[in-house]
Parts: structure tokens; C-alpha cells; sequence
């Protein structure tokens, strides 16, 4: 009983037993909580913040962080829907092409994003905002401020196709999910974020070219960021240069939420998909039961504080930086 007690497994299974703690609490205080369509608003509510957590988390497992995704998702929406446009403006009309260019101009980003960071020497999380508000700039410079519309049925049945219940965008999302766990468990690239993550002097040390590693990371994170950007289209049938506000906020949260380290090596995608789980539920079960939103704010902040406290051993840290 004493091993099952441990603070590592408090750790692992706390992220669940909140979440599923949070929904027994919602569905007691209103049972239309637990219904399909419910969970349903909830998965499409948390799809494009899956995309973005993912690649965040492949940054932070690292111990970097980046805050380049506002920028990035906004961007790539938006030239996701000039590009769709301009190559037919439907998927039968040869448009599909907009998905690989987008997903290209997202490791592009990433790439930029990682070369600033280890090239120049900046740190991460600078260099990465700095790039986010390029990112914004650009989107507002091409759209001019004005909102884009895509009308395509086919593309949009990403949203309105449901099986199950469920739009086809959760079933990509989920997909994307196995691919990124797949990445990160079974590849020798997501071995080496772990190993750069648990100490990048060690990993220098063994021969590893960290500031390889590093760059890799960043683009993957951009790939994951325009997948977000096509997913935020296909929901709303429309992009602007705001397209990606607010994201760095649930991203980051749910990452922490999730039981995924700050300072690297620990944790993983399945960590960041419980995490953005209890966001959204959060924010979900507060509109259902009537809750003004302050409130949800208010707790995911105590979650991250407690997230952060359960995951760290404040016995070694002699001072917080």
C-alpha cells in the first residue's frame, strides 16, 4: 500500500482523478452535463488547443518553452484560407494543396523560430514571443484587418460530418494525437527530446548535437501550430489575424495541468491530452451550471499553482527563480 502511496504515482494519476473528479461535480450539479452533445461541444472546443498543446509540449519536454503560437496559428489561418481560395476555393477543385503548403509554412515558422533561439543565443521564451508577434503583424499586414470566409461544404464537414455524434475533426485530432505519441515514444528524435530535456550538458556530453535537436523541435511544434490554424478555420469557416489569441493561455495551462514538467524531461502528450481535457471541461462545466467566466479563470489559476506544487521538489530548490 506504502509503494502505491508514492509522491511519483500522486504525480502520474492526479491529472485523471481531477478530471474525473470534475466530471462527477458537474454532472451531480446539472446531469446535462453527461451527455453526448455535451462532450461533443467539449471535443470541438478542445481540438485546436490539443494541436497547439501537443507541440508545445515536444518544446517544453526540452525544457525551453514557446510562445510563438498566438502568431503562428493566426498567420497560418489566415494564408490557409487565401491559399485555399486561390487554388479553387473547394477540395473538388484541387484546394486540398492549401493543407501541405500551410503545414509547410508552419515548420517553416517553427524553423525561424528555432534557428533565432539557438543561433542567436536568445532564450526561448523571447525569442519565441518575438516571433509570435511577427506572426500577428504579418496576419493583420495581409488581411488588412478584414475577416476571410472559406464556403466550401466538403471542407467544412471537417465540423458538420459527425460519427457517432462526433465531428470528423475529433477523429484527425485524435489521429494527430497517436502520431505525436508515436513521435515521442517510438522515434529516436523523441528519445532525444527527453534526453535534452533530463540534461542537455549529459546530452552534449554523449554525443548528441542538442542544438539539432532543439531547431527539430521547434519545427515540429510549428507543424503541430498550423494543423491548429486549419482546424480553427474549418470550425468557424473563417480566419482573421486574432485567430489564435488566447491560445498561449490554454496551451500552456493545459501542458502544466497535464502533469508535463516546465523544467523538461517529464511528462508527455498523453499528459498534455488530459490537460486540455480538464480545461475545456472546466470551462464547459462552468457555462453549464451557470458560472460567470471570472470564475474559470480563477480556478484553472489554482490548478496551475497546484500542478506546479505536486510536480516540483522544493527540498532541492534553494531559491525560485
Amino acid at each position: 500500500m506504502k509503494r502505491l502511496m508514492t509522491r511519483e504515482n500522486a504525480i502520474r494519476w492526479a491529472p485523471m482523478l481531477v478530471l474525473i473528479g470534475l466530471v462527477i461535480l458537474f454532472t451531480a450539479i446539472n446531469p446535462a452535463f453527461l451527455s453526448q452533445r455535451n462532450f461533443a461541444r467539449i471535443a470541438i472546443a478542445a481540438a485546436p488547443a490539443l494541436m497547439v498543446a501537443i507541440g508545445v509540449t515536444f518544446i517544453i519536454v526540452m525544457g525551453s518553452i514557446d510562445l510563438s503560437m498566438e502568431g503562428t496559428v493566426g498567420l497560418t489561418a489566415v494564408l490557409f484560407c487565401f491559399a485555399f481560395l486561390a487554388t479553387g476555393g473547394t477540395l473538388a477543385a484541387g484546394a486540398w494543396v492549401a493543407i501541405p503548403l500551410i503545414l509547410l509554412l508552419g515548420a517553416l515558422i517553427g524553423l525561424v523560430n528555432g534557428l533565432v533561439h539557438v543561433r542567436l543565443r536568445i532564450p526561448s521564451f523571447m525569442a519565441s514571443l518575438a516571433i509570435g508577434f511577427v506572426g500577428t503583424g504579418a496576419a493583420v499586414l495581409v488581411t488588412g484587418g478584414d475577416i476571410v470566409k472559406i464556403d466550401d461544404d466538403t471542407f467544412r464537414a471537417l465540423l458538420t460530418w459527425r460519427i457517432a455524434g462526433f465531428p470528423l475533426m475529433i477523429y484527425v485530432v485524435a489521429a494527430l494525437a497517436l502520431l505525436a505519441w508515436f513521435i515521442q515514444s517510438h522515434t529516436t528524435l523523441g528519445r532525444n527530446f527527453y534526453a535534452v530535456g533530463g540534461g542537455e550538458e549529459l546530452a552534449h556530453a554523449s554525443g548528441l548535437n542538442v542544438r539539432r535537436v532543439r531547431i527539430m523541435g521547434f519545427v515540429l511544434a510549428g507543424v503541430f501550430y498550423a494543423v491548429a490554424g486549419i482546424l480553427q478555420v474549418a470550425k468557424l469557416g473563417q480566419a482573421e489575424s486574432v485567430s489564435g489569441a488566447n491560445f498561449m493561455f490554454i496551451s500552456i495551462t493545459s501542458v502544466v495541468v497535464g502533469g508535463v514538467a516546465l523544467w523538461g524531461g517529464i511528462g508527455g502528450i498523453w499528459n498534455t491530452v488530459v490537460g486540455v481535457l480538464i480545461v475545456n471541461v472546466i470551462n464547459n462545466g462552468m457555462v453549464v451550471i451557470g458560472l460567470p467566466d471570472f470564475l474559470q479563470d480563477g480556478m484553472l489559476g489554482l490548478l496551475v499553482i497546484l500542478a506546479v506544487v505536486l510536480s516540483t521538489d522544493r527540498r532541492s530548490i534553494s531559491f525560485v527563480k
